[in-house]
């Protein structure tokens, strides 16, 4: 067995996460599986490459039995069957009993996007976690106390690890540091499987940043491992997986297959797919210039080829579709709040319609409206599984036309990507991954999306709408800018290290990869 070594401080409660029946359960899943982990990662830059030489992606050939046979995913357990309104956050104690309590379905409890990998953000999300699943979670804050409600249900905890790009820095297993989402998956498995099934629950997950139905392969093999090696029954862990990603759209069926003996469903976002087109395509001229994040929304034709394929697939397979974020968080201005909800109303009618089982929301106070649409089209039903959508017929060219999305890019569209990046990135290195900005509950999602877009204008030389050619040299004006209007609202510790982190990853010749892999080593 690989020898484990854990690097990190002290955190209150680590002692029962970090024991040393875990680390060994973590060092087993290392020594099976680190390994394939990077060869798939290696394959990821070799694919970009392929399309980077041939300009185009498409279905994979070699896997056409699989989208022309017959074969349905498991069927969901009864926790995992109605999932109408999902609330998303980190695993801080505190949006931990309000997340249970918000009166959605679901929980996503986000190791990831939502979060940060901070060492005690890491450790204390898994002591919460645990306290979670056996019901004795509560917190003293000062003024108010928080505790499980025990007048209604409490959410289903979905957790979502770190993606398979992510080292844990605080971890070494062999030598070598840790892998992020095998320390997630795993502390969280081992510790808790078995109160989750003497709840009438289970190990359920969100998988992120999948680029491929290799990689998803790789996680129903550690699934299946880490089952074995418990002794609990195969398949019992179930997972959704985040179609985040431009080759992942391309191999939707390809990887509930992989997954289907643990699949629960797929899920459609934004900011992420987005990033990865523009990751994807960044060589690729004109046709793949997105304009102002804001005015991409998912009726654009190529987003809505991808979330219409994404329901027809995940139906077609008995496997649940989950739709995007509501990113809103009510305010305390009547006028903004009606103009947001209108559109939040908007945006959750349309997915209900068009056959979505259920969607995300950022705030507890936002689970009541999404709920609200959902259940005009579901009633007493937990889910449309039933609804096939047959009519849908989605080519690799639908979900490639970029040069058909209306908008345009502007002045406002660069300073708002500019500020709303420099304040996240400040956010995250100071431990906090979900940040309230401008009203909305952003992630990392939304800062890879702002500085990738400045990246590609600068590159490409676009033209606002002001007659200005988005520059080098703009970019760093408005970021002069950004860093005096911020010097009174974000300690200068954090603010000048985030000018200077979205100035590299905005500038860069080459472009990186994940920001958060910069950032990371900025907190070590």
């Amino acid at each position: 067995m690989s020898d484990v070594r854990v690097l990190g401080g002290a955190v209150e409660r680590g002692d029962e996460v970090l024991t040393p029946e875990a680390l060994q359960f973590l060092g087993g899943l290392h020594e099976a599986f680190a390994a394939t982990r990077d060869t798939l990662l290696a394959a990821r830059a070799e694919r970009r490459d392929e399309a980077k030489r041939t300009g185009k992606l498409d279905f994979l050939p070699e896997t056409a039995h699989i989208r022309e046979s017959e074969w349905q995913v498991a069927e969901a357990p009864p926790a995992l069957r109605d999932r109408r309104a999902e609330i998303t956050g980190p695993t801080d104690r505190k949006m931990t009993i309000n997340a249970l309590n918000s009166g959605a379905k679901v929980w996503l409890a986000d190791f990831e996007d939502a979060n940060t990998p901070h060492w005690d953000n890491v450790v204390s999300g898994q002591v919460n976690l645990a306290d979670a699943v056996r019901g004795s979670i509560e917190l003293d804050s000062g003024g108010k106390h928080y505790a499980l409600r025990e007048d209604g249900e409490l959410a289903t905890i979905v957790v979502r690890p770190r993606g398979w790009h992510l080292d844990e820095h605080n971890i070494e297993v062999g030598g070598r540091k840790a892998v992020g989402a095998l320390v997630d998956f795993g502390l969280y498995f081992f510790h808790n499987v078995r109160a989750l099934l003497a709840g009438d629950s289970g190990p359920y997950f969100y998988l992120p940043k999948i680029e491929s139905h290799r990689e998803a392969r790789l996680w129903n093999d550690v699934f299946t491992w880490a089952e074995h090696e418990l002794g609990i029954e195969h398949g019992t862990i179930r997972a959704t997986v985040l179609i985040e990603t431009i080759p992942a759209a391309f191999e939707m069926e390809e990887i509930l297959y992989e997954l289907r003996e643990h699949a629960s469903g797929l899920n459609a976002g934004r900011w992420d797919y987005l990033f990865s087109i523009i990751k994807y395509f960044r060589d690729a001229g004109a046709d793949f210039v997105l304009p102002d994040r804001n005015s991409v929304t998912m009726t654009a034709p190529f987003m809505r080829a991808y979330t219409e394929l994404l329901v027809r697939t995940c139906h077609k397979r008995g496997a649940f579709a989950i739709g995007g974020m509501a990113a809103f968080i009510p305010s305390k201005d009547p006028e903004v709040n009606e103009k947001a909800m209108a559109k939040v109303h908007d945006d959750k009618a349309r997915e209900a319609g068009d056959g979505f089982d259920g969607s995300w929301v950022a705030h507890p106070g936002m689970v009541a409206l999404c709920t609200e649409e959902f259940d005009k089209v579901l009633g007493d039903r937990p889910n449309q599984l039933d609804r096939l959508r047959e009519d849908v017929s989605v080519t690799a060219a639908d979900l490639l036309d970029i040069a058909a999305t209306e908008g345009s890019a502007t002045e406002a569209g660069l300073k708002a990507a500019v500020d709303v990046g420099v304040r996240y990135i400040a956010s995250w290195l100071g431990g906090t991954g979900a940040a309230a900005i401008h009203n909305l509950m952003e992630d990392a999602a939304t800062a890879e999306i702002s500085r990738s877009q400045v990246w590609q204008w600068v590159r490409n030389e676009v033209v606002l709408d002001n007659g200005e050619v988005v520059t080098r040299e703009l970019v760093r004006a408005v970021l002069a800018d950004v860093r005096a209007q911020l010097a009174d609202v974000v300690p200068a510790d954090l603010l000048d290290p985030a000018v200077e982190l979205f100035e590299e990853v905005a500038l860069a010749e080459d472009f990186v990869d994940f920001l958060t892999l910069p950032a990371y080593e900025r907190i070590k």
